[in-house]
């Protein structure tokens, strides 16, 4: 993947999981405050947790920070999988936001 490829990829990542705390603002009344800067997106929700997803262009990675850790991510075609073999982003994305919403949510990516 060329990094014009792997940043498009990113943008598109980024734009969904913006796209879904709307659709949790708008389906379950869960206000979760997004802030982006350049390829860094904050998850800021009502009890002060915070998620941040970010890329990491010269590895070709994304990296998920959560409370419960710090998780890295390659695209494989498919998924973007985890580095260390535990579940893909959007599976991970889906523990650590109903986590800190305190509710089961789900992020389709």
């Amino acid at each position: 993947m060329t990094e014009t490829e792997f940043l498009d990829r990113v943008t598109a990542l980024l734009n969904a999981i913006e796209a879904q705390a709307d659709h949790w603002f708008e389906a379950l009344d869960l206000d979760v405050e997004t802030r982006r800067q350049g390829n860094v997106l904050n998850l800021i929700f009502d009890n002060g947790h915070q998620i941040v997803i970010n890329s990491q262009a010269p590895l070709m990675e994304m990296w998920l920070a959560a409370p419960s850790g710090g998780f890295h991510y390659r695209f494989d075609g498919t998924y973007w999988k985890d580095t260390r073999g535990g579940p893909d982003l959007h599976q991970a994305l889906s523990l650590v936001c109903s986590e800190a919403a305190g509710q089961a949510l789900t992020v389709s990516l």
